[in-house]
C-alpha cells in the first residue's frame, strides 16, 4: 500500500509515519508534503498513491483547495483538530477522518476499513467542498453572556483573537464576545477568501483591514477597524502568504 501524507507539522508527520510503520511495515510512504502548492505540484507530476492523508488546514490554505486543481478519486483520510461541520460532511460523503491527536487504534481501524474495500468507490471531493462551503457561508456563533444569548453571523465578524487563553470575537460594531473555539478550530470553518490568520493571536476579516504598513523583517503591520489596542502584525512566516491572499491568489 502506497501512501501520501500532506501535513505541515513535522512532528505530526513523524508520529503518523511511525504509527503506520508499526501497523504494517509493508506500508510505503511515497512522499510527505507540507502545503497546498507542493501537493498540487507533486500530484501533477506523479501517479496518485493508493491512500492519502490530508490535514485540513495547511500553512498556505485549505487542503480542499487541492481539489480545485487536481481530480482525486482515491480514498483520503482527513486529519482535523476539531470541526463539527467537517465531520458531518465526511460522514455524508463516506470519507474517513481522524481527530488530532491521532490515536493508533483509530488509525488502525481506518487502515482496516480501506483494506476491506475490494473496489474502492471513486470519491467526488467537489461535492465535499460544496458541502463545506455551504456550511461556512451559513456559519453562526451562539454566544452566551450572563443570562443573554446572542447569535453572531460569521460575516459580521471583524476579527478573532486570543488573550489569556480565551478566544474573543469582535464584530464590525466593535462589540467583543468570548467564544468556545480556539483559533485552530476556527481555521477549519472560516471562509479563507475573507479571513486570514496573521499570527498566533489573530484571524482578521479582509474588510476589517483599514491600513497596512511596512514593518521590520518584511512583515506587515495592520490598522484594524474597529480599532484594536493590541499589536496586529503579520508574522514573518505568514507575510508572503498574506500578500498573495490580499490579491486573491490563495482563494
Amino acid at each position: 500500500m502506497k501512501i501520501l501524507i500532506v501535513e505541515d507539522e513535522a512532528a505530526a508527520v513523524r508520529r503518523l509515519s511511525k504509527m503506520l510503520e508499526e501497523i504494517d511495515p509493508a506500508i510505503e510512504i511515497v512522499k510527505d508534503l507540507d502545503s497546498v502548492e507542493s501537493a498540487i505540484n507533486w500530484l501533477n507530476d506523479n501517479p496518485i498513491p493508493d491512500l492519502l492523508f490530508f490535514d485540513i488546514h495547511l500553512a498556505d490554505g485549505s487542503s480542499f483547495d487541492i481539489f480545485q486543481q487536481i481530480k482525486i478519486t482515491q480514498p483520503i483520510i482527513f486529519i482535523t483538530a476539531y470541526d463539527e461541520y467537517a465531520l458531518e460532511a465526511f460522514r455524508v460523503n463516506a470519507i474517513d477522518y481522524l481527530l488530532k491527536p491521532i490515536k493508533k487504534t483509530e488509525l488502525e481501524n481506518a487502515i482496516n476499513k480501506y483494506r476491506q474495500w475490494q473496489q474502492p468507490a471513486a470519491f467526488d471531493y467537489s461535492k465535499l467542498t460544496e458541502t463545506m462551503g455551504s456550511h461556512a457561508k451559513s456559519k453562526r456563533f451562539l454566544i452566551r453572556f450572563g443570562q443573554t444569548i446572542r447569535v453572531v453571523d460569521l460575516y459580521d465578524v471583524a476579527y478573532f483573537y486570543t488573550s489569556d487563553k480565551i478566544t474573543f470575537l469582535v464584530n464590525k460594531n466593535g462589540k467583543r464576545y468570548p467564544i468556545d473555539y480556539s483559533l485552530e478550530q476556527l481555521e477549519t470553518t472560516i471562509d479563507t477568501s475573507k479571513f486570514f490568520r496573521i499570527n498566533r493571536q489573530f484571524i482578521v476579516n479582509i474588510d476589517a483591514i483599514d491600513e497596512m504598513y511596512a514593518y521590520s523583517k518584511s512583515r506587515v503591520k495592520l490598522s484594524l477597524n474597529p480599532p484594536c489596542d493590541m499589536d496586529t502584525v503579520v508574522s514573518t512566516d505568514r507575510s508572503p502568504v498574506f500578500k498573495k491572499w490580499l490579491v486573491g491568489e490563495m482563494v
